[in-house]
């Protein structure tokens, strides 16, 4: 390599601020795996060029490793006990270097030097590119369709190139070259050697970002999109909320004449937009997010994130919607899990769950069903409440006196230390089962109650053969079955 090339290395990092060592690495590179084809694959060989002469020469080495952990490539390792025979001061971790014949690369050299200089400079200006798109933080960016490659589309940014994948376009979205694309970037991924920015037309961050770009309000911090759930291409929802009084926020996002909700539904292929207003009572959310349906009454269950919604038969396909479509978007839009029933249904279920509290109670109080039936109807449902209400609760019952009080206390007391106890016993039965992440004591006892006795029973299990079991969600019954396998492999 000539004192031109050098000089010329120096003055393009110069034009086209590249870090000139960087370029030089980098033909070291090159040159060091055209001279490493001449040995077996695995060789460790090293090029080294002289800043000022562009005289470069090429070594070949071998680590040294310790005796006990033995060659794992014999290309490029030399155990140490052999290593200090013929150097003597060689340390574990160093080295052996053997020089290289020179080679005559001549004009090869110099067109390896010149396409490592025009591939740094492409990296270079596409970093600055990339750089500079992502400084500029949008959301929503607007470009040409350049190629469809396998289905996706490959739209043109300016002078990037961004993907949009088949699988997050609208349903029928039909793409050709030269169309105009809107789309929201989902993700910037640097690492990626070809698109690094991926578009997405169905996520619903997209509905969101298009509906702030329409209404001004939302900007000026006077209305906020709470929450968006989407079916693209047929329907979506979002939660509004005003923080001006003055504000109605249905209507400034429907916007004069449907204007503002029209130019989102066009943007994207006509899909049906309900705006509900957003609160932070989640029942309240919940009868908004199913709007168009009137809802009758709901019942929140807390401990399972689930809320039983009764409509009435005029409005149950409404509430439902096609094919589950609007209680799936209201779900999602809040958070929680939505059974839509009719009265008939509620009342039969309430009836059920009253069966079931009434046999507890007659059972493990020792109590005749006129007793249960009137502590149900004052809204017990377990032993634990009989047992450790105030006592003014229940004396305040009518027709509940000291002594019928103390005793229901103490019977009901008394029924819990003994399920205490079985489940104690059934607990220490368990082989291993207390060990498992995620287990308790009373999800073990459940296990053991059922034949699940130790980790290879619960290994064996199917997901939704737990889910049965007990009262967790699915990816926590895969993350349990999953540790309960883990010793299979160790």
């Amino acid at each position: 390599m000539s004192r031109e090339t050098i000089h010329f290395i120096d003055a393009i990092a110069h034009e086209k601020n590249l870090p000139v060592e960087e370029i030089f690495a980098a033909i070291e590179g090159a040159l060091a795996s055209a001279m490493k084809k001449q040995f077996k694959e695995g060789a460790d060989v090293v090029v080294r060029i002289d800043r000022d002469t562009g005289q470069y020469v090429g070594v070949r080495r071998w680590e040294v490793v310790p005796d006990e952990h033995g060659i794992q490539e014999p290309e490029r390792q030399e155990i140490f006990s052999d290593a200090v025979e013929d150097y003597p001061d060689i340390k574990v971790g160093e080295f052996i270097e053997e020089p290289l014949e020179p080679q005559e690369f001549g004009r090869i050299g110099a067109q390896i030097a010149k396409q490592v200089i025009l591939q740094k400079i492409r990296d270079s200006e596409r970093k600055q590119l990339i750089d500079e798109f992502v400084a500029q933080n949008e959301t929503i960016v607007s470009g040409i369709v350049k190629r469809i490659d396998k289905g996706d589309v490959i739209v043109e940014i300016g002078k990037l190139e961004a993907r949009l994948p088949k699988a997050e376009m609208i349903p029928k979205e039909n793409f050709r070259i030269g169309d105009r694309v809107r789309a929201y970037v989902q993700k910037i991924d640097k690492e990626t050697k070809g698109q690094i920015i991926q578009l997405s037309r169905i996520d619903p961050e997209f509905l969101r970002e298009l509906f702030e770009y329409e209404v001004p309000e939302i900007e000026q911090g006077l209305l906020e999109i709470k929450a968006a759930a989407r079916d693209p291409g047929l329907r979506a929802k979002i939660a509004v909320q005003a923080y001006d009084k003055r504000i109605d926020p249905i209507g400034t996002c429907v916007g004069m004449r449907g204007s503002r909700v029209g130019a989102v539904r066009h943007e994207l292929n006509g899909e049906q937009i309900d705006i509900v207003l957003w609160s932070d009572e989640p029942a309240e959310f919940v009868i908004s997010a199913l709007s168009p349906a009137h809802v009758s009454s709901i019942i929140v269950d807390e401990e399972k994130h689930t809320m039983d919604v009764v409509v009435d038969e005029d409005n149950l396909a409404k509430a439902i919607g096609t094919r589950g479509q609007n209680v799936r978007l209201a779900s999602e839009l809040t958070g929680w899990q939505i059974n839509i029933m009719t009265p008939e249904q509620s009342q039969a279920r309430q009836e059920e769950e009253d069966k079931g509290i009434m046999n507890l109670f007659t059972e493990k109080l020792d109590i005749d069903e006129e007793i249960a039936s009137i502590l149900i109807q004052e809204g017990f449902t377990g032993l634990e409440e009989v047992a450790y209400v105030p006592e003014q609760e229940l004396l305040e019952i009518e027709g509940f006196d000291e002594d019928l009080v103390h005793e229901l206390r103490n019977r009901a007391r008394h029924s819990l230390s003994i399920a205490a106890a079985e489940r104690d016993e059934r607990v220490a039965s368990s082989e291993g089962l207390m060990d498992i992440e995620g287990l308790n004591a009373d999800m073990v006892s459940k296990l053991v109650l059922n034949g699940i006795n130790n980790r290879d029973d619960l290994a064996e299990l199917a997901t939704d053969e737990l889910l049965e079991i007990l009262d967790i969600d699915e990816k926590s019954a895969s993350e349990i079955i999953l540790k309960a396998r883990a010793h299979w492999f160790e």
